[in-house]
């Protein structure tokens, strides 16, 4: 079997030595070149399966080998070599089709890393495995109307690159599925992918959670513990509301994304870290940006590409294939026959304009489910809220959230009162909401684990 070859491109003969010889321990053929004359010479004679190349160049630019290979050679990963520090060169880079950025000086640990990914990706390139994934894990992203055409598509191109995605959309549309499918239809797929709800870690917690602390750091701390950067070495982290991370943890995951490295709470040095960042929120950050509440640089880092998620209502064809898709599922977790939708259940569903998005249909097919006699669910058996004709306000969710409720009988103790009137109150926010838990929380007074303990207890979820 012939050696995987790499392309070098540095005029620093430092630079160029150190690369040849760690990748040859790897058992790859090196070919390192200085000009871009030269780099241009290479391509045109051989195929290489990756290719650094320096930013600045004696006749030329790293910017003009990126582009040269994007159209020449598409299959073929190309990383930048950036100075120490110059985050915006590595992300111009990133923009214009690389593959990654490697800074000076180099880390070798990160560098080997770095290689391995990038030649699953080319691999995966070369024998088309890449489009097969997509067929397969493309299957959980319903739709066929041209906006979730687009959105596959664009998902297809962004697996290729390790470029940090920012993705854009209401709650409830479905972002950490397009982030999970970024990450299994790329190079990473056999790493983990690590969620968080930046949300829903208390903030005097947030460093020890994203970094990780070394034992005796701090009261409590009887034990050393890893990061979510550190869980996710090799593979993906997901940022889920983003927006929520306090502006002293925005500094701190800037620096972590810059120089690819963490320190936990009471370690003397730094770790390298491998990971891809990945990020979303309900919230429009530019706004949030332009506030002061989110900081720019932070906001330029993880936007370095953005993928809209498109509303419920902007693909209402689509409405029919998830909820029989939904039904199915539904029908599967609790071994009863599919339900099925009569035409004027279908009809009202096409209609509603869905605040809460995917997540709100899911809960209305799972309520319309239980509450159906049989297996045909009716228009009236989905409850879903009535617009107000002179307010154009959503009028409470019918069955549910229509009126107080009931005070206590003989038919039904305090607790159940009680009971009731949480519903009532947490029904109701989580539409006001957009089924957004982490503002429904907010909106109720409550932290967000109690209103998950909650919304466990009273079967809501």
């Amino acid at each position: 079997m012939n050696p995987q070859t790499v392309l070098v491109i540095d005029d620093e003969r430092d630079i160029r030595e150190l690369l040849t010889i760690t990748l040859g321990r790897m058992d790859l053929q090196v070919d390192a070149v200085g000009t871009v004359a030269e780099a241009r010479r290479a391509l045109a004679e051989r195929s290489y399966d990756l290719c650094f190349t320096d930013m600045r160049l004696p006749d030329g630019t790293g910017h003009e080998i990126i582009e040269l290979i994007a159209a020449d050679h598409p299959d073929m990963p190309v990383a930048m070599i950036t100075a120490y520090g110059n985050v915006d060169a590595a992300v111009n880079a990133l923009k214009a089709g690389a593959f990654d950025f490697v800074s000076k000086p180099v880390d070798i640990q990160m560098l080997r890393g770095l290689v391995r990914t990038a030649l699953r990706l080319a691999e995966e390139r070369r024998t088309g495995a890449a489009a097969a994934k997509t067929g397969e894990s493309g299957d959980r992203l319903i739709g066929s109307s041209p906006a979730m055409q687009q959105v596959r598509a664009t998902i297809a191109k962004l697996a290729r690159n390790q470029a940090p995605v920012y993705i854009a959309g209401e709650s409830g549309v479905g972002k950490e599925l397009v982030a999970r499918l970024i990450h299994e239809q790329g190079p990473r797929a056999s790493g983990p992918f690590v969620p968080v709800n930046c949300g829903a870690i208390p903030s005097e917690l947030m460093e020890s959670e994203f970094f990780g602390h070394r034992k005796g750091s701090f009261t409590g701390a009887s034990v050393d513990k890893e990061g979510l950067f550190q869980a996710a070495q090799g593979g993906t982290l997901f940022l889920d509301e983003v927006a929520e991370l306090p502006l002293h943890m925005q500094v701190k995951l800037l620096r972590a994304i810059q120089e690819k490295a963490v320190r936990p709470i009471g370690g003397r040095d730094e770790i390298p870290v491998d990971v891809r960042i990945l990020s979303a929120t309900h919230k429009n950050l530019g706004q949030l940006v332009e506030q002061g509440q989110f900081r720019q640089d932070l906001f330029y880092r993880i936007n370095v590409i953005e993928l809209r998620v498109p509303p419920l209502r902007e693909r209402r064809g689509d409405v029919p294939q998830l909820s029989d898709f939904i039904l199915k599922a539904l029908a599967g977790k609790s071994g009863e026959s599919v339900g099925q939708l009569s035409p004027s259940a279908r009809d009202s569903l096409e209609a509603y304009d869905f605040p809460g998005n995917v997540r709100e249909l899911e809960n209305i097919l799972e309520r319309a489910m239980a509450m159906c006699d049989g297996s045909t669910i009716e228009a009236a058996d989905l409850m879903l809220p009535q617009r107000n004709a002179r307010t154009g306000a959503d009028a409470p969710l019918a069955g549910i959230a229509a009126a107080a409720p009931p005070p206590a009988s003989a038919n039904g103790g305090l607790d159940d009162y009680i009971s009731n009137l949480e519903r009532t109150a947490i029904v109701k926010a989580l539409e006001e909401s957009r089924y957004n838990k982490t503002a429904a929380a907010r909106k109720l007074g409550i932290t967000f684990r109690a209103l998950r303990y909650k919304l466990k207890k009273l079967g809501i979820d």
